[in-house]
């Protein structure tokens, strides 16, 4: 029977790529000049800091068209609030999403059973879902379903198998 899962992964060295490439733009610019603008990567979050609120929401913005450029979705971004940091400087954090929850799982499982396809089943493994059917075009119509709904975070399908 075939199968497939449906991941929901980040690719961390392209996100370590856009990182770099906004931290050398924001020393460029001449809108950045002497705010000290910066994104520091971690494994699980990024932390923006500068020295004022509106700068940091431009340097959000830069980080999310390098992300763009680089194919990373913008769902991968949870942001947080912004803080105040010393010297009058402000701070946010940025988490990185990665892996599909239970609730996210189980919104998948009730997409695929209303499609009412026959034959079609799905299963929450883990951090992923594994979805499988008798046809191979059945399971062509999940993806696409899967792909036209707006969940909260970036899918995508792996390991399909006849």
């Amino acid at each position: 029977m075939p199968t497939f899962d449906v991941v929901s992964e980040v690719d961390l060295q392209e996100v370590r790529n856009a990182v770099d490439q906004t931290n050398r733009e924001a020393a460029t610019r001449f809108d950045f000049k002497g705010t000290d603008a910066r994104v520091d990567f971690s494994e699980k979050e990024l932390t923006l800091s500068a020295s004022t609120e509106d700068r940091l929401h431009a340097l959000y913005q830069l980080l999310q068209e390098k992300m763009v450029k680089r194919q990373v979705s913008l769902k991968t971004l949870d942001p947080g609030s912004v803080e105040e940091a010393s010297h009058q400087s402000a701070r946010q954090r940025v988490a990185l999403r990665a892996g599909i929850g239970q609730d996210v799982g189980k919104r998948i499982n009730k997409l695929v059973k209303d499609l009412g396809l026959k034959g079609v089943s799905s299963s929450i493994q883990g951090d992923q879902v594994r979805v499988t059917g008798k046809q191979r075009d059945d399971l062509q119509r999940v993806i696409q379903a899967l792909k036209e709904a707006d969940l909260e975070v970036p899918l995508q399908f792996t390991n399909f198998r006849d």
